[in-house]
């Protein structure tokens, strides 16, 4: 549905994005992440036709966003940052505007309306003027006009601006629910949204594409953050050491009292963090060599690579993880 190919942009001697290239399948939602400065505002721009490309190609729904913009813009909703409203219009005079303005038939634009209006919840706003309402209202307007014409392909930066938790729910409600019937870009800095909402993550660091692939593979595929959290007594150093010689351990790290909600500690016990090498489960050698070394195990407990560690460590670091499994991986996966 949107096929994205080696697409720069350069503003005079700054290169805002490189060879940015990614695939989005119809009915996928796609998360587009990064961090402030990224490319992720330009590379939406460029979607949506709102920016030329400097190189590169962008197909959505079969057409060319440069060489057809027109018919482009008539199959996607765009929501930018800043929503796109007339203030002086009521919520249902704008949609009925937006229909116009997209083609929408005459006969099918009140059907429309009432719908967009009634999936975005606005139905006692509808007849209001949109500078009375709060922000968090604006931005629901803001979603409703990037829905109202029933587009095939939804690009949306910053959905959830502005609203309360309540309303963040709300909208990711909605967004999950256009899913299989629209094909979506999702650009957000709050990451528990994406894994709950998205399919597939596209992270771009530096305005180069860092990685494309789910949530579960991105965070299989970090080599930090996965292990173990232990608490201890006796002689942290000497503990470290024991266990750091173990097979499949990476790294043992002591951790601050209080870290992770812990209460502080006696003097005799320590935290210690154990990051497992990738695919290896090493917790059955690590309570062994303890007890063998005579130190006392408090608590225990697997953690795991987050999206967010993800995110931090390929937006700190020059480096790419794979764009996708290949389909031997994946069938490797399954089996085991």
């Amino acid at each position: 549905m949107i096929s994205v190919d080696g697409l720069s942009k350069i503003y005079g001697s700054t290169t805002a994005i490189t060879d940015v290239t990614f695939d989005v399948e119809e009915g996928e939602i796609l998360g587009f992440l990064g961090p402030n400065g990224a490319g992720k505002t330009t590379t939406m721009r460029i979607l949506a036709g709102y920016l030329p490309a400097t190189n590169g190609t962008v197909r959505i729904a079969g057409y060319d966003v440069h060489e057809n913009s027109l018919l482009v813009r008539q199959r996607i909703g765009y929501l930018p940052e800043t929503p796109p409203l007339y203030p002086e219009m009521t919520v249902e005079g704008f949609l009925y505007f937006v229909t116009r303005i997209k083609g929408v038939p005459a006969g099918d634009r009140t059907l429309k309306v009432k719908a967009a209006i009634q999936r975005c919840n606005l139905e006692d706003k509808s007849n209001v003027i949109i500078r009375k309402l709060s922000k968090g209202y604006r931005q629901r307007v803001g979603i409703a006009q990037a829905i109202v014409h029933d587009p095939p392909a939804i690009i949306l930066d910053e959905p959830t601006v502005g609203l309360d938790p309540r309303q963040i729910i709300e909208v990711r409600n909605l967004i999950k629910s256009l899913a299989g019937t629209h094909t979506i870009i999702l650009s957000t800095h709050i990451l528990p949204e994406v894994s709950m909402t998205c399919n597939r993550v596209a992270i771009i660091n530096r305005g180069k594409i860092v990685a494309t692939n789910t949530p579960e593979h991105l965070m299989t595929q970090l080599t930090g953050g996965s292990g173990y959290e232990l608490e201890i007594s006796g002689e942290a150093a000497l503990a470290k050491q024991v266990l750091q010689n173990l097979p499949g351990v990476s790294l043992v790290e002591s951790m601050p009292s209080g870290m992770h909600g812990h209460t502080p500690i006696e003097d005799n016990r320590a935290y210690l963090r154990v990051i497992s090498q990738p695919g290896s489960e090493p917790g059955q050698e690590i309570v062994m060599a303890l007890v063998r070394g005579g130190f006392g195990l408090y608590e225990m407990r697997r953690v795991s690579a987050t999206l967010e560690d993800v995110f931090l460590e390929l937006t700190t670091e020059e480096k790419n993880l794979p764009s996708e499994l290949d389909d031997s991986e994946a069938k490797q996966g399954e089996v085991a």
